[in-house]
């Protein structure tokens, strides 16, 4: 059998790809349709683009480049109804848009650094070009990282693990804060959704999981899941969240976000919403924004139209904002529905302004403000975020080495986490938390084995192991939402 083939056809003539990029920047101004391309075979031959490809170990797999095309946006794909599949050109004004930093000589491309400034597509545009602009910054990030910093990160991460992290984040923010800071971090690498296996080997679940940080407003929530992760230049915080993976959604209705997940269809980004309980406030979201958190198909009517059907497979890290002045308001709190909403279906996170969290509060900002916050191991954390991630999802890039690994479970997990729960319910007949809590922090306990990818033997290719540093993280997190819940907080006397 031969090479697997594949042609796209220009102006009624076969081409290769190479030439259509060529098309594109000579004849921006007309609309061509790029007949042809059938879903029979996935790779395509590119001629000397094939080869350039190959020799650069940017795909490992020529065929790839159409998905590239398309998600630049430089081919639109358009359905006849038939079964086949036609390739258009994007309309001019979104053309001259997109080939600002396209050469001629493929210039732009995964593989080569851009002929003049890299595309920018300014805030507020239209979301297909916001998804365009945080793939290329994943990629770019990620490209420069490989290429100057691997073995740098690789060694740092040999060295590193849940613990590691932890110590860090305590030593930059304090003992009442760094746990906070830590879930929002830990997220960012369960974004990866690597599977968790159970002791026989059969899948159970996945990594990823949404984080709702609830409780009164002042209490470090906006700080922990949206300037430690995006940075925030005003006060000299860094990012430390994975870049071109985070969709801010700052002054976003939910029938808006409605509409814009329908993009992300198939992609797992995290969507910061920095007042969900805002949200909840609009007749008839709940039951929509329910059915996004489950993943579940998402089919919304209204009087200009329907959006979706679409299934949702993206996350959240949200803020809930809630005043929590006395004992009547904690426990109505408690047993608010749209509390209970968020516990069914995130890592939910509950706070009340106590004593000791109003002076960590404001002995962090002071530091913050003082230059006292020690960021130097940010860039550190942040490519070694990034190149986990990029491993674990199978990027092209990292594929030449590395192989993605899931995360396996074990009994000893689970024994751990029902001590806490049989300590708890030695204490009280009525139990305010759900077993669920439980569930959750199994996930985290698995998001936190990836942070240990490299401190692995490089030739393994197991599962990675659930270990004592990441069960300790699990047991803390289950201890103090249990307590919580019950409505014992540290610093209230």
């Amino acid at each position: 059998m031969g090479a697997p083939s594949g042609e796209l056809e220009l102006g009624g003539r076969e081409v290769p790809v190479a030439r259509v990029l060529r098309a594109l920047l000579t004849d921006s101004l007309r609309r061509h349709e790029v007949r042809g391309v059938r879903a029979a075979r996935p790779s395509f031959r590119l001629s000397e683009l094939r080869e350039r490809l190959l020799r650069e170990h940017v795909f490992e797999d020529p065929g790839r480049l159409l998905q590239v095309l398309r998600r630049r946006g430089l081919l639109e794909e358009v359905s006849t109804g038939r079964g086949d599949r036609l390739y258009a050109i994007p309309a001019p004004e979104v053309l001259g848009r997109l080939l600002e930093g396209v050469g001629s000589d493929l210039g732009g491309l995964p593989g080569r650094e851009p002929v003049g400034p890299t595309p920018e597509v300014p805030e507020g545009a239209d979301e297909e070009g916001q998804i365009r602009r945080l793939d290329a910054d994943y990629f770019l990030h990620l490209r420069e990282l490989v290429t100057r910093r691997e073995e740098d990160v690789v060694d740092f991460g040999r060295t590193f693990d849940v613990g590691k992290l932890l110590e860090l984040l305590r030593d930059m923010f304090g003992e009442a804060l760094y746990l906070d800071i830590a879930l929002a971090l830990l997220q960012q690498y369960a974004l990866a959704d690597v599977p968790l296996l159970a002791p026989s080997g059969r899948p159970t679940g996945s990594t990823g999981f949404h984080l709702a940080l609830f409780g009164p407003p002042g209490t470090g929530k906006s700080f922990a899941i949206d300037d430690f992760i995006r940075g925030n230049p005003r006060t000299g915080v860094p990012p430390h969240g994975l870049p071109g993976r985070n969709r801010y959604c700052g002054g976003m209705t939910p029938a808006q976000f409605l509409r814009v997940g329908s993009h992300y269809r198939g992609r797992t980004f995290n969507f910061i919403v920095p007042e969900f309980n805002d949200w909840f406030k609009y007749r008839g979201m709940v039951e929509p924004l329910k059915l996004v958190m489950e993943q579940r198909e998402v089919r919304w009517e209204t009087t200009w139209g329907t959006v979706g059907p679409y299934t949702f497979r993206s996350y959240f890290s949200v803020n809930y904002n809630v005043r929590v002045g006395s004992a009547g308001d904690y426990w109505a709190t408690i047993s608010d529905p749209n509390f209970s909403a968020l516990e069914d279906r995130m890592l939910l996170r509950f706070h009340t302004m106590s004593r000791e969290r109003f002076r960590a509060v404001e002995r962090s900002a002071e530091r913050l403000e003082l230059g006292q916050i020690d960021f130097e191991p940010s860039e550190r954390i942040r490519d070694h975020l990034t190149l986990v991630h990029a491993i674990q999802t199978g990027h092209p890039l990292t594929r030449h080495r590395w192989k993605p690994r899931p995360v396996a479970l074990t009994p000893t997990l689970y024994e751990r986490l029902r001590e806490v729960s049989e300590e708890a319910l030695a204490q009280t007949s009525s139990p305010r938390f759900s077993p669920r809590l439980k569930g959750r922090a199994v996930r985290l306990a698995a998001a936190s084995a990836l942070v240990g990818y490299f401190s692995q033997p490089e030739e393994a290719a197991g599962p990675l192991p659930v270990g004592r540093a990441e069960e300790d993280l699990a047991r803390l997190f289950y201890r103090q939402e249990i307590a919580a819940r019950q409505g014992r907080f540290p610093g209230s006397g």
